[in-house]
């Protein structure tokens, strides 16, 4: 039977900078938990810790990266970011909720008797969620301050501090993350944090903040080495005592509706049908976006491992042939011609104006799952493909990889899909120079290991919440200027994109140029698009040459986006919050 995370109602209060006196603070209502009623055995920890499961962001996409060609259904903070629409005017708060929620615990833990290794379980559990909220406020704005403790009305040192330097909120972090480490049990269910789960959120950590050090040279950190090799060691640790393996099935471990059996996952979230407890995965479906030619492009050749952009033409590789002779990991993350959608008889036709690369991975297996808010696949939160390639990056930068390292790492990852494995001498010697052009800023003795490792991670990854964070943390925002392509079209009139040898949609310059199509004799079957309304505007996308090309869209003519180095690295604090507590400096470049 499934371990179900029990999600408790905290009392929790509205914001740490409120204007409220000690005694409504000390009110509590009947139903609330507070030191008086609370906290006395182990089992009131484990109680109240359950409800920290809720701050553990699940990401099933890769919006506002240049994973995805467009989404339609608006704009990305990152984006609004771009086009100027956001300043400390128009950010929202921040806020501190959670963080309360945690230091209440910790506060109160000492206040329960039982055995100390018990308690200290669920006080490094407490710390693993106060680390995880202090990482996602650090890539956020940089400098933040640091809370040790619940503070009070009249506490003004904590009510009007300013931010703590990063290295001290960082090392604060790993601090809560050695303590999980050495406290919390090892023997957790995969829907309990563990021992692991805390190893891996360490790694991660170390990996972000060493590889933002060394190429964020405008914050002055010369120490990037020892947190990367902080990560490099976590992941050793994970790999060496924690017994755990690649799934044999890739595409599986995205559309299961039960993980609590999967070696490759550390932690995951248990959804579940007869509990109504579900998410909105099935939305990855061309509802709202499609993903970009850049990520299909970077999928390598499966016969001999090269480049698919070293193939002659390729840039004129049609829905049909972008598919052949590639990385089975392509197929599980992209629809191919010819999908059908469970409860449906007909292949999909896909809808051009978002690009037409379809994301499949995490799409649900069955009818009953599709609708709004249907879904109850379980969603990974830490799986051990992640750990193999933090430790294969962690070592390149360090210039310290391995054949050995690369044997034991990412090529597992491929060897799990039949691909050729990787090289380390041929990828030094050998560098693609579309990687070299991407990641322009690469440095080190191994930076042909460095960008193949990231090729590597951004396939594995892909969709999974990662790259966007990834392009900051390498000071690559700038890529995020490049104009977003999806499929080529070799011309204006009908296509078959179902695979079946029969023509299902059709792009035309628009209704009145019906020309291509006028003869055909399913032309009234043919789902139409067209480039120009009829007041002759261009719609929501164009091709790249007019009446042939990769297609773009047209809001990117309309609403330029300029990358602003290194202002938008971090998010301006609000207006609000500064004028609340004048000590607090604005982010970095606001």
């Amino acid at each position: 039977m499934k371990t179900l995370i029990y999600i408790i109602v905290l009392s929790v209060f509205a914001g740490i900078l409120g204007a409220c006196n000690n005694e409504f603070m000390e009110r509590y209502p009947t139903t609330a938990v507070t030191p008086e009623n609370f906290f006395s055995t182990p089992a009131d920890l484990e109680t109240y810790s359950n409800g920290f499961y809720g701050q553990l962001s699940l990401k099933y996409n890769d919006l506002g990266s240049d994973n995805i060609s467009h989404y339609n259904s608006g704009t990305t903070t990152i984006e609004r970011v771009m086009r100027g629409e956001i300043d400390p005017t128009t950010v929202g708060d921040w806020n501190w909720g959670d963080l309360r929620n945690i230091n209440f615990m910790l506060e109160n833990a000492r206040k329960v008797s039982g055995e100390a290794g018990e308690i200290n379980h669920y006080m490094g559990i407490a710390r693993f969620f106060r680390a995880w909220f202090y990482y996602e406020k650090v890539k956020t704005y940089g400098n933040v301050p640091w809370y040790p403790r619940t503070i009070q009305t009249d506490d003004e040192d904590l009510l009007y501090k300013a931010q703590d330097p990063r290295e001290v909120v960082v090392d604060s972090i790993l601090a809560d993350l050695d303590f999980a480490v050495e406290h919390i049990r090892s023997d957790q269910h995969n829907t309990q944090v563990s021992k692991w789960a805390a190893l891996s959120l360490l790694a991660r950590v170390a990996l972000q903040e060493g590889t933002y050090r060394k190429y964020h040279t405008e914050l002055g950190l010369d120490d990037a080495t020892s947190f990367l090799q902080k990560a490099a060691t976590a992941a050793q640790t994970i790999m060496e005592e924690g017994g755990y393996s690649l799934d044999p099935d890739y595409g599986s471990l995205f559309r299961s509706v039960n993980l609590s059996g999967s070696r490759e996952t550390i932690l995951f979230v248990d959804y579940d049908k007869d509990l109504d407890k579900r998410h909105n995965s099935q939305t990855v479906f061309d509802y709202e976006y499609a993903l970009s030619r850049s990520l299909v492009d970077t999928y390598l050749k499966k016969s001999d491992g090269k480049p698919f952009t070293s193939v002659p033409d390729n840039e004129e590789a049609t829905l049909h042939e972008i598919f052949n002779d590639r990385d089975p990991r392509l197929m599980n993350t992209v629809m191919q011609p010819g999908f059908t959608i469970p409860g449906s008889s007909n292949p999909y036709r896909m809808k051009p104006f978002l690009g037409g690369y379809i994301q499949i991975k995490f799409f649900p297996p069955g009818e009953d799952h599709i609708g709004w808010d249907l879904t109850y696949t379980d969603l990974p939160v830490f799986r051990y493909a992640e750990t193999l390639l933090i430790y294969a990056e962690a070592k390149a930068e360090l210039g310290t990889l391995t054949q050995e390292d690369l044997d034991k790492s990412v090529n597992l990852l491929r060897q799990r899909v039949e691909m050729p494995a990787m090289d380390l001498a041929t990828v030094q010697s050998e560098m693609d120079p579309v990687l070299e052009q991407r990641y322009f800023n690469v440095t080190g003795p191994q930076k042909g290991a460095i960008l193949e490792i990231r090729r590597e991670r951004r396939v594995e990854l892909a969709c999974e919440g990662f790259r966007l964070g990834d392009l900051m943390r390498w000071k690559l925002g700038k890529l995020l200027e490049k104009e977003p392509e999806g499929m080529y079209v070799e011309g204006l009139g009908a296509m078959d994109v179902t695979g079946d040898g029969v023509d299902d949609i059709a792009i035309l310059e628009s209704s009145d140029k019906t020309g291509p199509i006028d003869g055909l004799p399913n032309k009234d079957d043919l789902s139409l698009y067209f480039l120009k309304d009829d007041s002759g505007k261009l719609t929501s996308f164009y091709l790249e040459f007019g009446d042939h090309g990769h297609i773009r869209f047209t809001r990117n003519l309309d609403l330029s986006k300029k990358f602003i180095e290194p202002k938008y690295y971090y998010l301006p604090i609000s207006e609000t919050q500064m004028l609340l507590n004048p000590n607090l400096e604005q982010s970095i470049g606001w």
